[in-house]
């Protein structure tokens, strides 16, 4: 097998978030020939649409290592300003070119690639696998996240399926495969503040109330505050205002409401919770009448498993000949769910292309 042949095919089909577009089915059919049984798992409700998942796993002893990942990717914009279209996967002058070639459609073809060499090495010396190999794929790591790996993972406790140790496969590298392994990532709370108001003509304002005027001291109490300064493991929590929309294109019309989206990126010095009692009493000074609703989608956490941590990095410097900085760095991925189950690292392909116009991967750093 080939990691570019695979890796292409699974760009091929466009699986835009929560789409499958096929790609799971190609991965199943590669994965059948390795010897993997798979359990295509497709959930739905909670207000969000299906979403195909794949779970696969070679052999029924312990201990489980599980690769980890999503099929599903991020929009591509206008597929005019793409230099090949998104979904071709263009090979040229030794780079791989579409949608889903680092983020992660590539770490995909190169988990595959890897088990294959693996057994193949098995067989030579003339064993077998001491315990298991398993696949846990999305559809949903880059859209609501709600039916994807945290309803596979309780689907595998319900059989009492356990996973021992979890790689996930995102792009953690700056520059080069070999930079960075990602053993943590910052909380993540989103949040929505409606100052209410009662609308109104602008020339009677007494017979209004506007909304707007209580936007400034509120918008300052909180992109003022300072939460921390950052931990040893962890960069500074930072919150960053999203949205003001008063949904008005009206100019005599005084709004009647006053929406505030944000999102605060938080260390383990804090907890979603905390953060959400904060907000509430800072809207209850500066706010006045206000509605406001919260969405954690992630907590902060560090891998407990050290020397996992170290292991990987270990690895990855015999074949680089480069020692990876051990980060917390970034946005959140499905090891937030993951984190609760066994211990997980994230490594993968190089992220400057990530979500980008022209993303792709150099065939080389992909091998």
């Amino acid at each position: 097998m080939d990691s570019v042949e695979i890796t292409s095919a699974l760009m091929r089909c466009p699986s835009i978030t929560p789409l499958d577009a096929g790609a799971l089915g190609v991965l199943e059919r590669y994965l059948e020939k390795l010897g993997f049984s798979c359990t295509m798992l497709r959930f739905s409700g909670d207000g969000s649409e299906e979403v195909t998942n794949l779970y696969a796993r070679l052999g029924t002893e312990s201990p489980n290592f599980c690769y980890a990942g999503h099929t599903d990717v991020v929009p591509v914009g206008d597929p005019k300003d793409w230099q090949y279209p998104p979904f071709d996967a263009v090979v040229q002058d030794g780079v791989l070119y579409g949608r889903g070639a680092v983020d992660m459609k590539g770490a995909i073809g190169a988990f595959v690639v890897a088990v294959e060499k693996y057994l193949r090495r098995l067989e030579s010396v003339g064993t077998q696998n001491p315990g298991s190999i398993s696949l846990l794929i999305t559809g949903d790591e880059e859209g609501t996240g709600i039916n994807g790996t945290r309803k596979v993972l309780k689907w595998l406790k319900e059989r009492r399926e356990v996973l021992d140790h979890c790689l996930v496969g995102e792009p953690t590298n700056p520059n080069q495969v070999g930079d960075m392994v990602k053993i943590g990532r910052r909380g993540s709370l989103n949040a929505i503040i409606k100052l209410l108001g009662k609308q109104g003509h602008v020339a009677y304002p007494e017979k209004a109330l506007n909304p707007v005027s209580r936007v400034g001291k509120l918008l300052k109490a909180i992109t003022e505050h300072k939460f921390d300064e950052g931990t040893s493991r962890f960069d500074p929590s930072n919150l960053e205002v999203t949205s003001i929309d008063v949904g008005n294109m009206a100019t005599n019309v005084i709004p009647g409401a006053v929406t505030i989206r944000l999102n605060i990126r938080f260390n383990d010095e804090h907890t979603g919770n905390q953060l959400t009692s904060w907000l509430r009493e800072v809207c209850h000074e500066y706010a006045g009448n206000h509605k406001l609703s919260v969405d954690i989608s992630g907590e902060a956490f560090v891998t407990a498993a050290g020397d996992y941590a170290e292991l990987v990095g270990e690895s990855i410097r015999e074949v680089t000949g480069r020692k990876p900085v051990l980060s917390t760095s970034g946005g959140t991925s499905d090891a937030r769910f993951i984190k609760d189950v066994c211990p997980v690292v994230e490594f993968g392909l190089i992220s400057q292309t990530m979500h980008r116009t022209d993303e792709c991967v150099s065939i080389s750093e992909l091998e």
